[in-house]
């Protein structure tokens, strides 16, 4: 990625090991994980917009607190007809519930047993969320690690920073709800900020937001999902909506770290 707010200074990838150790002696390394997945955005938006974003998000936020970003995990659950269009759509490449488990234990074991103090997950695929939750547990379980022993795991979504006020600005119309917020204003918007050569917009198709069950039937109706594989539409989108909404999550987002986790405040 080389649009705004991407920063590989801060990539654990670009550094090498005798560094890394240099920086796990200071007792105050935390490693922010990206987590994304694989899965189809629609006609206009690439497979990889989930990773793309939250990874962008993460270096922003690293930037802002003297944090460092892993290697993102840019696979996840699989796509829910309710909020990613579902699993059967062609694109979408996903990992089931125990591999994701799996991964996400090993991850953070091996990041906390080497000495990383804080491990911060930040998802961006609504799926993702349980699972993460559960392979983190037993990653804590394993190392035997409680809350008076220090070391943690901060797992958030970086949706659920959007405030309200840039909820109205974004929808001015009204917001629809994160369950159809696929392939929609946000992700649009945010990568059009980010990564505009990724998006082709007159790709897009403005049709009425989804309308799904209140209940899961599998295997799925395919017909229920928008032939487009968005839940609703991107009409609206726009670049500045995009920077409004990364400015404000990632400043909010690493405001909640710094008092949290008690990080350097300021660009690193």
């Amino acid at each position: 990625m080389t649009g705004p707010g991407i920063h590989p200074e801060v990539r654990l990838s670009h550094t090498d090991a005798f560094t890394f150790r240099d920086w796990l002696a200071t007792g105050q390394a935390t490693a922010l994980v990206p987590v994304g997945a694989f899965e189809q955005h629609g006609p206009h938006l690439p497979l990889g917009t989930d990773g793309l974003l939250s990874t962008a998000i993460a270096e922003a936020v690293a930037r802002q607190t003297g944090a460092r970003v892993a290697q993102p995990l840019t696979y996840g659950y699989k796509s829910q007809q309710k909020s990613g269009g579902g699993n059967h759509l062609p694109g979408t490449v996903s990992l089931d519930a125990v591999t994701l488990i799996g991964v996400t234990r090993c991850l953070v074991s091996s990041l906390l047993a080497q000495g990383v103090r804080h491990v911060v997950l930040l998802n961006g695929h609504y799926e993702n969320y349980q699972f993460l939750y559960e392979g983190v547990d037993l990653a804590l379980g394993d190392l035997g690690l409680s809350a008076e022993d220090g070391p943690s795991v901060v797992l958030l979504s970086y949706w659920d920073y959007v405030s309200e006020q840039t909820l109205g600005a974004v929808y001015p119309d009204g917001f629809p709800g994160w369950d159809i917020e696929h392939g929609g204003v946000l992700e649009t918007s945010l990568m059009l900020h980010l990564e505009p050569g990724l998006v082709q917009l007159e790709r897009a198709v403005d049709h009425p937001p989804a309308q799904l069950p209140r209940f899961d039937r599998l295997p799925v109706v395919a017909g229920r999902t928008p032939e487009t594989g968005c839940l609703s539409a991107p009409t609206g989108s726009d670049a500045g909506k995009g920077r409004l909404m990364f400015e404000q999550v990632v400043a909010d987002l690493s405001a909640d770290l710094v008092a949290e986790l008690g990080l350097a405040a300021g660009p690193a």
